[in-house]
């Protein structure tokens, strides 16, 4: 017996058998049919427009999703700051009641907060403000402070009667604008409400759904799954670490400087806490934008143990206990951005974005700076592996 074979060309093999007659190519053997040159074009062709269907949809989402895209982001960044809640919450209830309950809870406190801030800030703010303007007479209080720093300003052409014009023009367009404020605080807007409902919305989604959505998300972007997993996580923890340093530690802030106002007999201590606490959101200065300035007028005023205690308390309490007790327990130290990059997004948020941009800037930055070392991670692998020896 003896057998023959054909031709070999690559790609394509023909068999023989013992007589010569041709047996048949593999394929004709399985029904399996080589792809084509024409149909792996449109295969390609195919795989491009679904592409450019999938950027168009994302495009689609985030146009319709912009008018209340900042209520949703609060809303998740409240959902990373709560889970803790939540799952304790769950081991009790069923995770509906569960999320439902944490959802009102956390919002109403949050609510709750931020319109007292506001309400303290407005109303002492007026009252104080007249009280002020009154001040800055040939008597007041106020009126001493002018003629002490005018012993400095003086020198360079700034009178006590200069001094005093301007710091009552200050006082009287903040009185006004406060009583603005109060008018908008009162009357709530349709988009407020709708504001808040979005808020609440996503929440209560992020705390049922996150672990679908996180493995949606790795099945579906074009990035391996363990890269898109490590930026869900950096964005869920630059996200609660965010929410608490600015509302927490603001709201801590403030109390601690009000109880410290209180103790230095300076007027209207809750009105300067809630103007500390709004403070702490400046980037850099802080908090020492007020309590600096107000235990110096108690010095000039001749007040100086009240003001020195005050100057004291400043550093001491409202600063030192929030950032080097509470900050490192409720947020941790890992991963931190550095400064000039925690600098920059506050600053370059807040230019771009307004108020909201204080929010926003850390966290687009840190994503950013995350991406950053995932792709510097992977092309050190690739370097290693080029220089390994096969």
């Amino acid at each position: 017996m003896h057998a023959s074979s054909g031709a070999l060309i690559p790609g394509h093999v023909a068999c023989t058998a013992s007589d010569g007659s041709a047996i048949g190519r593999p394929e004709e053997l399985t029904g399996m049919q080589p792809e084509s040159g024409n149909d792996a074009e449109v295969t390609r062709e195919e795989q491009r427009a679904l592409g450019w269907a999938a950027i168009a949809a994302v495009a689609i989402i985030v146009w319709l999703m912009s008018p209340v895209a900042m209520g949703m982001l609060l809303g998740a960044l409240m959902a990373f700051t709560f889970q803790p809640i939540y799952e304790r919450a769950v081991r009790r209830w069923p995770p509906a009641v569960a999320a439902l309950a944490t959802v009102l809870g956390s919002t109403l406190t949050v609510a709750v907060t931020l319109g007292g801030l506001a309400w303290f800030l407005v109303y002492d703010g007026t009252i104080l403000g007249r009280r002020v303007i009154e001040s800055l007479g040939s008597e007041g209080g106020a009126r001493r402070v002018a003629d002490a720093v005018s012993d400095v300003t003086s020198h360079i052409g700034i009178s006590a009667e200069d001094l005093a014009a301007r710091a009552r023009t200050f006082v009287e367009a903040a009185t006004t604008r406060a009583a603005g404020v109060a008018a908008s605080i009162a009357s709530t807007t349709a988009s407020t409400v709708l504001a808040l409902f979005f808020v609440m919305l996503t929440m209560y989604f992020m705390l049922r759904r996150w672990p679908l959505i996180s493995a949606t998300a790795q099945a579906t972007l074009p990035l391996r799954p363990e890269y898109t997993r490590k930026l869900f996580e950096e964005f869920r923890r630059v996200g609660r670490t965010t929410l608490l340093s600015t509302l927490v530690i603001g709201v801590l802030q403030g109390t601690l400087a009000t109880i410290g106002y209180w103790m230095a007999g300076l007027p209207r201590p809750v009105f300067f806490g809630a103007l500390t606490a709004i403070a702490s959101l400046v980037p850099g200065l802080g908090t020492l934008i007020v309590w600096v300035p107000a235990g110096l007028a108690l010095v000039l005023l001749g007040h100086v143990g009240r003001g020195v205690l005050l100057l004291a308390w400043g550093p001491l309490v409202v600063t030192g206990i929030p950032d080097y007790v509470i900050r490192p327990r409720l947020v941790g130290h890992g991963s931190a951005l550095p400064a000039l990059l925690t600098f920059t997004a506050l600053f370059g948020g807040a230019e771009l974005l307004g108020l909201k941009g204080l929010i926003i800037g850390p966290v687009l930055m840190a994503i950013a700076v995350a991406t950053l070392r995932l792709y510097a991670d992977e092309a050190r692998a690739r370097r290693r592996d080029t220089s390994t020896p096969p």
